[in-house]
């Protein structure tokens, strides 16, 4: 039997994602890459190269959403053939980081959250992604339901599907605001019209 993450994405399906294990950077077998580095610049880089390596783990695993407490979370941050682990301190001040380069997004109280928005794509990015689908598959100024976006036949085969529909709704906000979209109706049963 499977078990699911919640915070991996809003909906589970088994045709998102690689079947393939992820490969992770040669950075991930050494252990220094496990300890905070003491000079400002080598952490930097360290930071970064963990924000990427997240970003990628993500992105492979399409995760939308990450607990630190989570399963996945363990996998990402313990190398079980070093016997190394990013400390949770660590773990937290790197999601800070990465929350500071527009790529993730604590939710609730940044001081003692454990799940963060995972911005392998930003909310930008996203939007910029359906506008493009929405052209190029003719929708424009089709009335479309949030579900048909991410899980609609029109959606199969691209990264649309399956999107997590809080990232969905920041993605749509961004179009509204550039007035290229407009929301219709209220949770559940919301639609949107792309212009």
């Amino acid at each position: 039997m499977t078990t699911v993450d919640p915070y991996s994405s809003s909906t589970p399906d088994p045709t998102m994602g690689s079947k393939t294990p992820f490969e992770f950077p040669r950075e991930y077998h050494f252990p220094p890459f496990f300890t905070r580095q003491v000079n400002t610049t080598t952490h930097r880089s360290q930071l970064e190269k963990w924000s990427s390596l997240v970003q990628a783990y993500g992105k492979h695993h399409r995760l939308f959403k990450l607990s630190l407490s989570s399963p996945q979370a363990q996998d990402l941050f313990h190398n079980q053939t070093l016997d190394r682990r990013l400390s949770l301190a660590d773990a937290r001040e790197l999601v800070e980081f990465m929350r500071q380069e527009g790529r993730a997004e604590w939710i609730g109280n940044p001081k003692d959250a454990d799940v963060a928005y995972l911005y392998w794509r930003t909310p930008d990015e996203w939007a910029r992604e359906l506008e493009e689908w929405a052209d190029a598959t003719g929708q424009k100024n089709a009335v479309l339901t949030l579900w048909e976006l991410t899980e609609g036949e029109a959606t199969v085969g691209t990264d649309i599907r399956g999107l997590d529909q809080e990232i969905l709704q920041k993605a749509l906000q961004v179009l509204v605001k550039r007035g290229k979209a407009q929301i219709f109706g209220h949770g559940d049963e919301q639609g949107v019209k792309f212009f």
